[in-house]
């Protein structure tokens, strides 16, 4: 009897987004307290981020609820799990959503994290909330135009008329520790599927290749003509990238060939990250961005990502900073940075001329198990 292959169920996978700029607030930002025919009561947020090289990219927050109804928000706990092992769904009463002796018991998960004032020293006052609505409330009392903000959030998607529409929810807000434009950034990561038509055609002008993939979102209860319909399924939705050309060209068809192109017939499910500009989005491939390790110990791979300043290394698929270099162009020097692990980090300055290496390569001798060479090591610029 032949086998029948179990089709998997669409799992929705990665969709966030990163933004730090200078945020543009106008007096059509907020929308407090807004009320609609059937009762319900919200507060939102559509705010501008101005990412540099005039790439504004905006977001939103928004939430509220029914004032003669019971409220619940429905959240997470921190330490409880489920029968499947992941953290169980809790409800809290709306007009509990503000009392801070439940937010131990919480996953931070369930929060959304705003920072945009200062203390007298000088320090990000950090603010949780359960609920955009409040989180919008406060934001509309201490959000400045022109604060550099560094921006988290989801992304989500929605068709209406056979028109595929973008929300970019905030999830974070807080004030950026980068002061230099050139480090200003609108990025995003997300899970794509392809089939093996979906690499389109070369635009000059750009200097870009199409790409027709598919995105997954959850659909709940979606009004259609009026009425609600239940789905309450992960659907997919048609979206267009745009791969930016390495100036290797062959570079890119490497990897269009390698990552985006599966055999007739199948589907790959691959994540992205690229530059997000508003009214499309660029998916940058270098080869460059990879880069593997052999030492006696095996084989280990890495990520890297550029700053205006240096890189940083990450091992792949993971968030903590590996190893990282900086330049610091007033004081002309080159700060090296490598995590040895168990918490401890060895950090090198460099500067032009001769240094006198032998103290750390000896205390960096007792936390690894490789030789290094003793002597007086000549750091050019």
């Amino acid at each position: 009897m032949a086998k029948t292959k179990e089709r998997k169920a669409l799992k929705k996978g990665k969709a966030t987004f990163n933004l730090i700029g200078r945020v543009k607030v106008t007096d059509k930002t907020f929308n407090l307290d807004n009320s609609y025919d059937s009762g319900w009561t919200d507060n939102s947020m559509y705010v501008g981020v101005d990412c540099g090289n005039g790439n504004t990219v905006y977001a939103e927050m928004r939430s509220g609820f029914f004032p003669d109804k019971d409220n619940v928000i429905r959240a997470y706990s921190k330490d409880e799990k489920d029968d499947a092992g992941k953290s169980k769904s809790v409800e809290i009463a709306w007009e509990d959503r503000l009392d801070e002796s439940l937010y131990d018991s919480i996953s931070d998960s369930s929060f959304l994290t705003v920072g945009v004032e200062k203390d007298v020293k000088d320090k990000t006052v950090y603010k949780k909330f359960l609920t955009a609505y409040d989180a919008v409330e406060y934001l509309n009392e201490h959000l400045e135009d022109g604060m550099i903000v560094n921006v988290k959030g989801t992304i989500g998607y929605s068709e209406y008329e056979g028109n595929v529409s973008t929300k970019k929810e905030i999830t974070s807000i807080v004030l950026s520790k980068i002061d230099d434009e050139a480090d200003f950034k609108a990025t995003f990561s997300q899970t794509i599927l392809v089939d093996s038509k979906s690499i389109g055609k070369k635009n000059d002008d750009k200097g870009t290749i199409e790409l027709a993939a598919y995105v997954v979102d959850y659909v709940g209860k979606p009004k259609i003509d009026g009425e609600k319909i239940e789905v309450k399924k992960n659907v997919t939705y048609p979206k267009t990238f745009e791969i930016a050309i390495n100036e290797n060209p062959e570079i890119t068809a490497k990897m269009l060939q390698r990552f985006f192109k599966p055999k007739k017939g199948k589907i790959t499910e691959i994540t992205v990250t690229g530059n997000l500009v508003e009214g499309g989005s660029t998916v940058n491939i270098t080869e460059d961005d990879k880069m593997t390790m052999v030492t006696a110990n095996g084989e280990t791979k890495f990520d890297y990502e550029r700053r205006s300043d240096g890189i940083e290394v990450k091992m792949e698929g993971k968030d903590e900073i590996y190893m990282s270099m900086a330049y610091d162009k007033d004081k002309k020097t080159l700060t090296y940075k490598l995590d040895l692990g168990n918490g401890q980090t060895m950090e090198v300055v460099l500067e032009k001329g001769k240094a006198d290496m032998t103290p750390v390569q000896q205390d960096a001798q007792t936390q690894t198990d490789g030789a290094v060479e003793e002597g007086a090591t000549e750091a050019a610029q």
